[in-house]
């Protein structure tokens, strides 16, 4: 197996560059639903009324960091093209599972709210992130 660029074995680039290009969800839409998920993720706390200081805190940083993630990624709704695409899939699986563990990671599981809030979004973020075309075919 022949090495490419970073030591990373084409036969791998290959498949990465498979995955990238499938789904239904321009990768157009999957960078505006982001900026709308962290806009969602900062406000959550005072539309939901959260009673625990932590699932705010959570929600607020989250927020901030889906915000930096979705503007800092190579593409069409990025402001600064600095991480590249496979970089932003690898961070948005991470992402996904994070949201989904945070209400008994960080010990909010215990309110309705937050803690529906966090897997819905953790789920949905894994869904659009499964279907985005992010490579043009």
């Amino acid at each position: 197996m022949a090495l490419a660029e970073g030591g990373v074995a084409s036969a791998d680039l290959g498949r990465l560059s498979l995955v990238l290009r499938q789904g239904p969800i321009p990768h157009f839409v999957h960078g505006v639903i982001e900026y709308l998920a962290g806009v969602f993720l900062i406000a959550a706390p005072f539309l939901l009324s959260y009673d625990d200081g932590a699932a705010v805190a959570v929600s607020i940083v989250a927020g901030v960091i889906v915000l930096l993630i979705a503007s800092a990624t190579e593409g069409p709704t990025s402001l600064i093209d600095s991480i590249p695409l496979s970089v932003h899939v690898v961070l948005d699986y991470g992402l996904a599972a994070v949201l989904v563990a945070a209400p008994f990671l960080f010990g909010f599981s215990g309110e309705g709210a937050p803690t529906a809030a966090f897997i819905v979004l953790g789920v949905a973020h894994l869904l659009v992130t499964v279907g985005t075309r992010f490579r043009r075919t």
